[in-house]
This record gives C-alpha cells, structure tokens and sequence, in this order.
C-alpha cells in the first residue's frame, strides 16, 4: 500500500461524514497517474503554491492602490489569511484541510493589477466581460504552464469558481472557503482602513461590537467559533443569524466608509483609463504579446479580446504601470 494509500484510508477513519474524501473526487479534467505520496487535493495545492500567477500576488492591489507602507496587505497577504481562516475552520469539523487549502490559495489567481478598479476596468472593455472568479478559473484550466494549466480536480475548480458571495460550491470545503474570503477582508480592511487614518474603531457601531467584538483578533475568534460551532455535525456551513447579521451590516458600513471613500479610491479612476488603454493598445497589436499568448490565439484558437484580457489581469500593479509607461510615455533622450 502506497503511502497515499495510507492517507486515503485516514481520511476515510477520521474525517467527518460529510468531509470530501480525497479517493472519491470526480476527477480531473485530464485523466493522470495518481502520485504515490500525495492525495489528489494535496497536489493540486501544491500546484497553486508554485505556480507564476500565484507570486505576482504579493506585488497586486487588494484595497489601497499603491500604499506608503510596508504593513499593507496585498492580494497575496489576503490569499494567506483566507487560507488560514478556512484551514481552522475545516480542521475543527473534520473536514478536507488540503482542499480548502486548495481552494483558498487559487480563489484569487484571475485578479487583476489595481484589485476591483481593474476587473472594473476590463469588464467595461472585454466583450464577453470580466469577473476575476471566472478568471481565476481559466488560469488553472487554460492559462497556466504556457496554455496547459493546471489540469486541477473538479472540487478545487469549482470552490474557486464559486468563492463569490453569489455563489454556491458544491463541497463544505468550498463553501468554507467562500465563507473565509469574507471574514479575511472585512477584518483585514478595518485594519488597513485604521492604519490609513481612514477609519477609527470607535467609527464601528456599537451595536455591531456588542455582537462581533471590540477588535479586529475578538471579530476573527468569534465569527470563527461560530461557524464552527453553528456546523459541527450538519452537512452545512452556517453562522447563528446575529453573528450572520451583523457580519453583512459590517460588510454594507465598510462599503459606505471605506470600499467607496474618495480617500482610498481617488487613483482609481487613473488605474481604470491605464488598463483600458493597455487593453486596446494590445487588442491592435497582438503580435506584441508574450509568444506563449500568441499561441493561445494562433494555435489553441483563443478569442484575441479574452487573450488579451488574459496577460492584462495577469499583470502586477508595478508592471502595468512600466508596460504603460513604456508605451505612451515620451522617454528621455540619451545622446
């Protein structure tokens, strides 16, 4: 017996009833060998973790574009604390810590530079839209590895496609980690918010406190315990209604205070024009695109437009900027 094997059959002794057995994922979308060490979902986080798209994570925007300061978080900072939140939750009701693990660390490969502003950005432009959910998606199946992808299990691909709010992932895993996204970045936000002198503690309404706590480590303790608490036993992911409440009442204040504050969005509107640009400079010139996205149209038969989409959202916020600046910007001359 494999060593797999051996942790298959752990999974099966330990897990809880409804935890998704890593021997009984539907599969593949390329049939492979299995590895004689590793469970399938383990693999496929293993994949994430050192894949390209998942390192220019740490130079992307999550909320403040281009912060002075080094305690900010990035979308990378933000993929962590996602994938920590699910991992504790997951691990308290025996459920599959390699797959929200997963999950958590591909949910947000398909941002954009410049966070929301440009998803905004290349949703107004791309014909077929864009939405980095359905993003996220296409680098692990399509993108990745110079047009191979990923070639990830069904359970990693559609907790990553459904981690929105409006979604609806087929696994408790996944709902985990839709969950976990939530409490990361409300949480994270009120401390960047604070940090950036946007935003006070005592702004927060008290009766929001009395239910979620004083801080932003009491807000993680007690949303986290009552998830858990809430869910040990059932084949559901749930909050007792108070917490749940409150938690959406904070989401709508930070949307109000801080998500839409002038303060904190005034370069968007700069970032936005930027990607445009970017996207129709691009869509003219195709034959500039990095070869391996040439191919994506010429041999795999991709759309141009959604290509293109596909080396922008790829970008970090720093290189956008220089491609940018290479383009349209007048340099210098040296004689």
């Amino acid at each position: 017996m494999s060593i797999r094997e051996k942790l298959e059959d752990w999974e099966s002794q330990y897990l809880s009833p409804y935890a998704s057995l890593s021997k009984n994922s539907k599969g593949r979308l390329v049939e492979e060998e299995d590895c004689d060490i590793r469970p399938v979902y383990q693999r496929d986080r293993d994949r994430i973790l050192h894949c390209k798209s998942f390192r220019r994570l740490k130079h992307k925007t999550q909320v403040f574009l281009t912060p002075e300061g080094d305690h900010y978080r990035t979308r990378l900072t933000h993929t962590l604390e996602v994938s920590q939140n699910a991992r504790t939750i997951a691990k308290a009701l025996r459920l599959n810590e390699d797959l929200v693990e997963a999950i958590a660390l591909g949910h947000d490969l398909g941002h954009t530079p410049f966070g929301h502003a440009g998803e905004k950005a290349l949703n107004e432009v791309c014909p077929d839209g864009f939405a980095h959910n359905i993003q996220s998606l296409r680098i692990v199946d399509l993108v990745e590895k110079g047009g191979k992808g990923l070639n990830l299990t069904y359970e990693v691909r559609d907790g990553i496609l459904n981690h929105q709010t409006k979604g609806n992932p087929n696994t408790l895993e996944g709902k985990i980690v839709r969950w976990s996204d939530k409490i990361a970045y409300i949480n994270h936000d009120i401390d960047d918010a604070i940090r950036a002198k946007l935003l006070r503690e005592d702004d927060i309404p008290e009766y929001l406190k009395e239910v979620l706590g004083y801080s932003t480590r009491e807000r993680l303790d007690r949303i986290i315990h009552d998830i858990v608490t809430n869910s040990e036993g059932k084949n559901a992911i749930i909050m007792s209604p108070d917490v749940e409440n409150a938690m959406k009442e904070l989401r709508a204040f930070m949307f109000s205070r801080v998500y839409k504050n002038p303060k904190a969005k005034g370069e968007e509107i700069k970032a936005i024009r930027l990607v445009q640009q970017l996207y129709r400079y691009y869509q003219k010139h195709t034959n500039e695109l990095p070869l391996e996205y040439q191919n994506m149209i010429a041999v795999s038969g991709e759309k141009e437009e959604r290509v293109v989409c596909d080396y922008i959202a790829g970008m970090t916020d720093q290189y956008a900027i220089a491609k940018f600046e290479e383009l349209f910007i007048p340099s210098a001359w040296h004689i």
